[in-house]
This record gives structure tokens, sequence and C-alpha cells, in this order.
């Protein structure tokens, strides 16, 4: 079982985990994943380096005993994402390790299906300026995309209908009126947003299925445009680096 560090800052949760099975805590089906949050959208490229070095000081281990690092790539917050790859890339780059970008959307619905036992979940996330980010997944031993990650206004959201579908997200909080009338709606957990925690649980999976690239190649996603990092973003990105080495 490899040991992944994993970090989220898409929303306005900020979050990192490791899975580690290494300290004989769980067993390898059931490996152990410690995490950290902290709220406030303004402070995520100050909480989560300390995040990190606390949960590596808690596993007893070096940044360069994990296997990998993965991230939340998007879509989300604009300034999230890229203070997420940013940070992973310097945490990567200074220690020589590959890194997961992995996509938001299916997080939640890795959530969704912990909490529900759900195979097919359709998540929605707050994209604010009145559009949500969507997607819809379907498990099958592994998640496969039945609707592709899109960009839209909440009516416009448009799931296949199918049994047993479970819905997630703040999208459903954030437009209760948009999502008033709509059938999937109905029973939808709204308080699931992407976290750490289900990043570094699918990046086993992601790891062994090759989906792992060098620092400089990992990009977030984007669905909605925008340029430049913040000066807290270069901040954050430079201090992951110094901190690596």
């Amino acid at each position: 079982m490899p040991i992944i560090l994993a970090i989220e800052t898409s929303s306005e949760l900020a979050s990192c985990a490791l899975l580690n099975s290494a300290d004989g805590a769980d067993t390898p089906l059931l490996p152990r994943v410690l995490t950290r949050e902290s709220s406030g959208v303004r402070t995520h490229s100050q909480s989560v380096l300390p995040m990190v070095q606390a949960l590596l000081r808690d596993a007893g281990i070096a940044l360069a005993d994990c296997d990998a690092i993965a991230f939340g790539a998007g879509p989300g917050s604009f300034t999230g994402v890229r203070t997420a790859c940013g940070v992973a890339q310097g945490l990567a780059f200074g220690a020589r390790k590959p890194v997961l970008p992995l996509v938001t959307l299916e997080a939640m619905a890795e959530a969704c299906r912990a909490r529900t036992g759900a195979a097919d979940v359709l998540a929605v996330l707050d994209a604010r300026m009145g559009e949500v980010y969507w997607a819809q997944y379907r498990w099958t031993g592994a998640w496969q995309a039945v609707r592709e990650p899109a960009l839209s206004a909440p009516g416009a959201v448009a799931p296949e209908m199918v049994d047993g579908l479970a819905a997630c997200g703040n999208g459903f909080a954030a437009y209760p009126e948009a999502f008033a009338d709509a059938p999937f709606a109905a029973g939808a957990h709204g308080d699931i947003l992407p976290h750490a925690r289900e990043f570094a649980v699918l990046g086993v999976a992601a790891l062994a299925a090759g989906r792992a690239v060098p620092a400089d190649e990992a990009q977030p996603l984007y669905l909605r445009n925008k340029v430049a990092y913040t000066s807290a973003e270069r901040q954050a990105i430079n201090a992951a680096k110094a901190d690596a080495r």
C-alpha cells in the first residue's frame, strides 16, 4: 500500500490527508488516513503547509517517505485549485515525488458513496456567480464519468436519471430555488465538499493506473478562466519549495 499525501483547497474548506498503512494501525485493506482541515478561503495559502507538517509529524514520517502527492485539480475556486497545484508541485519538486492531479467532483462522489453506498452519484459544487460545477459518476469498481465535469447554470444540470441516483454538494444548498423541482435533488447531501481524505484514497488506484505525472506537468482543471497568481499563491508555492529542500 503506497503512502499518499493529499492536498485540497478548491472550496471554502481546505484539507490535507495522509494515507499510511505503514504504521500498522490498520489492515492493508483499510489503511489509516490522517486528516487536517481549515475553513476560510482567505487563509488557505497560509494553512496548507502547517497542516502537511502536522500530518507528517503525527505519522512519524518524512515527506521523502511518501510515494506520491495528490491534489484537488478542480474544478473549483480558481485561486484554490492554483494554490493546491502550486503547493503540491513545490513539495514534489523538493522531494522528487510524482504528482496526482485528481478531480474534485469525483472525490465528492467517493464521499457520497462512502456515506450512502450509492453507485450512481451526481456531484454539484457551487461555482459562485449563479453557476455550478457538476458531473455524474458511476462506480463499477472504479469511478466512470457518465457526465463529464461541466460549468452551467443550476437549471441546466441534467444528469442521466437512473434508479438509486444520489446527489451531493453545496450547489444544492447555494441554489435551493433552482433545484426545487428537480427530481434528482430530493434528499441531496448538501454538506459534502471536496476533501483531501477522498483524494488520498482515490490516489492509490490513480497511482497504480499510471496517472501520476512529474511535478512540472501537473495542471489544474479549469472550467472558468482567470489569469495571474496572487501574491498569497506565490508565497505558498515558494514556501513549499523551500520547505521540501
